[in-house]
């Protein structure tokens, strides 16, 4: 069951068990009426092949309230597009599936290069991106969920959860962050938040003191869940990391603009499992071993923005503090899968807990190489003011490809 706990930074809003989700959908539809709600799903064509997709698209056709569903498309060619749309038919919301690879979006891609304004790499920020754009073009939703799309245990009640707290005009929220405990398969699972994200903080707040930022960061229990919903009044100044640390990134955005009244973390599932990232520990640039690292910059970056002073000798005795920390928060894990009868594998969670180790001071030297680093990818304000035409052109580009690859 479910506690009620407020640690007093951000809103907690819990599942009670106390009300129906057909309850909260029925509201929902209600509040739908006068202010519009969207969905961003942003996907690999890949995953359309896998497991998750075919249940989410199943789940999804159930819900009623939903004005649209943004589709951003990574990684197809032509007959891959075509075959998207086709998969993504069953759905009974206006929908429109965004082929990012098209030659019409390559040559906007093309356009914004030429203004020093692309993104720098590809990814799934650059796919969330480019599909807030969109929606911002559409103005005619009033609040936006996004969430991923290799959620093996999917249910609708998900996104009522979502959606719900910044889509009640009653509630002051502007930003909701989805959260859950990551079990499936006997295993407890979430290495990067229970391995990186958590112990990390703490060794930080150790070893540079008191911040308001990282108390803030440690207020929510995943914060690197892809479920985010938003009320669209914030997304033209919102800042979009290109990289592994789209989640952190969010989360200091919100941290940025809004007052903590302004954000809070939803409780969404009792279980929740994906596809799960390999560590990689010979390839820097690939699966943990690279989103760790982004991680680590992310929160660097914001923590030097706000005036911590990093040398190379914090860096060292971040990495001995974190170690600790780390372990001890291991054990406290290993005891608590035991007493629910799941699994942990201590060997390769020692493992992670090493190559993270190591990655907090590479993070640190990168910091340090280059503090003038900005991986964001420009807000739509930004690109608003460079060149005016261009969200309606993308708009219509979107559009157009919808129309030319029946």
């Amino acid at each position: 069951m479910a506690d009620f706990h407020q640690n007093g930074n951000i809103t907690t809003l819990h599942n009670l068990r106390a009300r129906s989700a057909d309850e909260m959908e029925h509201e929902l539809s209600v509040f739908a009426q006068s202010r519009k709600i969207s969905l961003i799903l942003p996907c690999l064509f890949s995953e359309l092949e896998g497991q998750a997709m075919p249940h989410i698209l199943s789940e999804l056709s159930k819900v009623s309230y939903l004005h649209r569903i943004i589709i951003g498309l990574d990684a197809a060619d032509e007959a891959q597009f075509r075959h998207a749309k086709t998969f993504f038919e069953g759905l009974n919301q206006n929908h429109i599936v965004i082929w990012n690879d098209s030659p019409r979006m390559l040559a906007l891609g093309a356009r914004l290069e030429a203004m020093g304004l692309a993104p720098t790499e590809k990814g799934k920020g650059k796919n969330v991106w480019a599909s807030l754009g969109y929606l911002i073009g559409c103005a005619d939703s009033a609040v936006m969920a996004i969430h991923d799309c290799d959620i093996l245990t999917y249910d609708k009640e998900m996104l009522a959860r979502l959606v719900y707290p910044v889509a009640n005009p009653t509630f002051p929220y502007q930003v909701a962050k989805g959260y859950y405990p990551r079990i499936g398969g006997g295993n407890l699972n979430g290495r990067v938040t229970r391995l990186l994200v958590s112990p990390l903080l703490i060794a930080l707040k150790r070893v540079i003191g008191d911040r308001d930022y990282i108390d803030y960061l440690r207020s929510f229990r995943y914060p690197l869940s892809g479920e985010f919903a938003m009320r669209t009044a914030i997304l033209p100044d919102l800042r979009i990391p290109s990289d592994w640390g789209l989640e952190i990134g969010v989360l200091s955005e919100a941290w940025r603009n809004l007052a903590p009244k302004a954000v809070c973390q939803v409780d969404i599932s009792d279980a929740y499992d994906h596809k799960h990232q390999e560590l990689s520990p010979e390839e820097s640039n690939a699966g943990l071993n690279r989103m760790s690292t982004d991680i680590c910059k992310a929160i660097f970056r914001k923590l030097a923005a706000d005036g911590t002073v990093f040398t190379p000798n914090v860096f060292r005795t971040l990495k001995a503090t974190y170690y600790r920390c780390a372990l001890d928060l291991l054990e406290a894990h290993y005891n608590d899968a035991k007493m629910n009868g799941l699994t942990i594998d201590r060997h390769m969670e020692e493992r992670s807990i090493e190559l993270f180790a190591e990655n907090i001071v590479r993070a640190g030297q990168i910091f340090l190489d280059n503090p003038h680093e900005t991986p964001f990818i420009p807000t739509w304000n930004r690109v608003h003011s460079a060149d005016p035409s261009f969200i309606s052109d993308m708009t219509a580009a979107a559009k157009a490809d919808e129309e030319d690859y029946l």
